[in-house]
């Protein structure tokens, strides 16, 4: 018999919060064991983008949840035509935006089944100049396309798949993912078919050192994502549980924190309806409170750019809500730039942290990677 969903035992590395020391910053490192008889030293980080690794270390502002392009509409049963443009004339001029704001990376989520395409990201990398993060795995059940046979192919199988991406890039562009995510539950509860691909994307996770990324909107089903992928053993410290301010609930994402994984405020600038107007300032009181508990170290923000109207093109915010809005309003209720800081630059660049030289070799012929999240006193 499988140990609950729901059963939550606090993991021995969980955290509710950290403590800074005086006068400085808690230090951000990522320590890397390559295999548990390895005699190298850890080495210096890296963030895997579409145009290569790039030292974590020079990484400043990252937005870690978005899209640059999304096909939805395509989906049996859905008729609402959801659609980010896909044109590179459009997002590029979006993309370079965010850059002159001082964002520095950004990344893209869209994965298999919603128009991931690996050479449009990597163009668009090139032609702007801003890093992007690429990633990987299957959305949630109503999306998963036919042809990725989740319903018939074991989770080692589906686990192989991901891991051979991480290592030989994606088809034969050669480029490779930096995180796997989004992966999502379609409804409160968590289907047979997305208990697979959890199931798969944390051992891909476990092999690859890859983070996970999820889809929980508008209910507890975080819970659920979490409790699977920690019964497959993935270090919570590499688990961000995404669109918790859709369902903004203190012991909620409390629960979430406890046993150590980061989550991510991403709906942020969202307003295609009242509702979406009327959550952003709760979440805000929500994030505020967190801060003031002393969790900064496990939030991360984001805006989930998924439609055509959020681009400013055409009316929305863009990529940039978070630096021309949001944080003002942040600053402006007490949150401190140290905490802004850990939020936007320390903690996504935590998550998207890889060892150097990592995905090398053939897929069968990896080490298992482990990473340790930064301890509360700061201590590597």
């Amino acid at each position: 018999m499988r140990t609950s969903r729901f059963a939550s035992p606090a993991p021995a590395n969980a955290t509710s919060g950290i403590s800074r020391p005086k006068g400085g910053h808690v230090r951000d490192d990522v320590v890397v064991s390559a295999s548990p008889s390895s005699s190298h030293p850890p080495r210096d980080p890296v963030v895997q983008t579409v145009t290569g690794p790039v030292p974590a270390g020079t990484l400043g502002f990252i937005l870690p949840h978005e899209h640059t392009g999304l096909e939805l509409w395509h989906i049996q049963n859905r008729w609402d035509y959801w659609e980010l443009i896909r044109d590179e004339d459009v997002i590029a001029p979006e993309l370079e935006r965010f850059r002159a704001r001082g964002g520095t990376c950004l990344v893209d989520v869209t994965n298999h089944g919603l128009g991931r395409d690996a050479m449009r990201l990597r163009r668009l990398s090139e032609r702007t100049g801003l890093p992007i993060v690429m990633g990987s795995g299957w959305y949630r059940q109503a999306y998963y396309p036919p042809e990725a046979l989740v319903d018939r192919r074991s989770v080692d199988e589906l686990a192989e798949e991901l891991i051979r991406e991480f290592h030989e890039g994606v088809a034969d562009t050669g480029i490779r993912p930096g995180i796997i995510g989004e992966i999502g539950t379609d409804k409160p509860w968590m289907s047979a078919q997305e208990e697979r691909v959890f199931r798969a994307c944390a051992r891909a996770a476990k092999a690859t050192g890859m983070a996970v990324t999820t889809h929980a909107a508008q209910s507890r089903v975080g819970l659920v994502q979490l409790d699977v992928l920690l019964e497959e053993g993935l270090d919570p410290a590499r688990i961000v549980i995404g669109h918790v301010d859709s369902y903004p609930y203190l012991d909620y994402h409390l629960a979430l924190l406890e046993r150590g994984a980061s989550i991510e405020f991403d709906f942020l600038g969202m307003d295609f309806s009242r509702l979406d107007t009327a959550m952003e300032p709760r979440g805000e009181r929500l994030l505020c409170e967190l801060v003031g508990r002393g969790h900064a170290d496990r939030l991360l923000l984001s805006q989930d750019v998924c439609h055509t109207l959020q681009l400013a093109a055409f009316g929305g915010h863009g990529y940039t809500y978070l630096q021309e809005t949001y944080l003002p309003r942040l600053r402006a209720a007490g949150v401190s730039d140290e905490a802004i800081q850990r939020m936007t630059v320390e903690n996504p660049r935590r998550i998207l942290s890889l060892p150097s030289g990592s995905g090398t070799g053939s897929p069968g012929a990896h080490a298992e990677t482990s990473f340790r999240a930064p301890s509360p006193d700061g201590a590597a």
